[in-house]
């Protein structure tokens, strides 16, 4: 029996309902491909169908994003719904690096893209279920709560532009997690929440290289294509991204993940841009 492909992997991750059983077998996928590399037998790409939308469990429940209840991090209550927040992004973010491996195969692409992306695949499953844990160890669970019903639409717009899917997604909403997460750290940390300090530490260490994979790949097709990589970025996100960027932003982090201010500053609109544009 032939061996999967890493499309039909990525397939089979996505058609998979339940958080848990979904990033098991996303970070047994992950090991069996990095192994294959490992031992000079690399596994083929291979291509598939997936779906519009992955697969989700039954909860939690997906409300529009005005619906959905305020946090209010003073209190246990809220400490939980803000980790359950961020379960479920961590959750649409295992789908949608899943996603870009097996959506844009028709895209010849080095064998780094893939590697890239796996990884960065099973290390949103292992902060699901770092956050799963955290939950569980505070007397609640992934799906308890409801969320947010539009973590998926970015993935919809940029389904058939894998330069549109590079900007929005670890260049926007990923970036967007470096400038967010420290404040979620302060929050558990002055709660005394060791575990859940520890477990978004984890996450805000590892999203900086997920950014990067965005930043370096965009650039890397832009410079393929002859484009000039800035111009690309503003032009796909003010047609994808719904919204301005907001500061204030961690631009330590984001230069880090090649991210540079230029590339985020002119998508600002107000009285921050103008303060910032000023500056200069």
């Amino acid at each position: 029996m032939a061996a999967q492909t890493l499309a039909e992997m990525a397939v089979e991750v996505l058609t998979t309902a339940d958080g848990r059983a979904k990033t098991a077998l996303g970070r047994r996928h992950a090991a069996a491909w990095f192994a294959a590399r490992a031992a000079g037998a690399p596994l083929p790409i291979g291509q598939a169908q997936p779906p519009l939308r992955p697969a989700r469990p039954a909860k939690p429940d997906l409300l529009p994003p005005r619906d959905v209840p305020r946090r209010r991090p003073g209190s246990e209550a809220g400490r939980i719904a803000l980790l359950h927040a961020v379960g479920h992004i961590e959750l649409n973010a295992v789908d949608l690096h899943w996603d870009i491996i097996a959506r844009f195969t028709h895209h010849p692409m080095p064998p780094g893209f893939y590697d890239d992306w796996v990884k960065a695949a099973d290390e949103e499953a292992k902060h699901f279920n770092l956050i799963c844990d955290c939950l569980e160890a505070m007397g609640s669970h992934y799906g308890a709560l409801p969320a947010h019903a539009g973590m998926w639409r970015a993935a919809e717009d940029t389904a058939e532009d894998l330069l549109g899917r590079l900007a929005v997604v670890p260049m926007v909403l990923e970036a967007r997690g470096l400038d967010v997460t420290p404040g979620m750290i302060e929050v558990f940390r002055k709660a005394g929440a060791t575990g859940a300090v520890a477990a978004l530490e984890t996450i805000y260490a590892e999203e900086v290289g997920h950014v990067a994979y965005g930043s370096k790949w965009f650039n890397w097709l832009c410079g393929r294509e002859g484009r000039d990589p800035k111009d690309v970025f503003h032009d796909l996100v003010r047609r994808y991204f719904h919204g301005s960027l907001k500061p204030p932003f961690n631009a330590e982090k984001r230069a880090e993940a090649g991210l540079p201010p230029d590339f985020y500053w002119p998508l600002v609109d107000g009285p921050e841009a103008d303060a910032e544009q000023g500056a200069e």
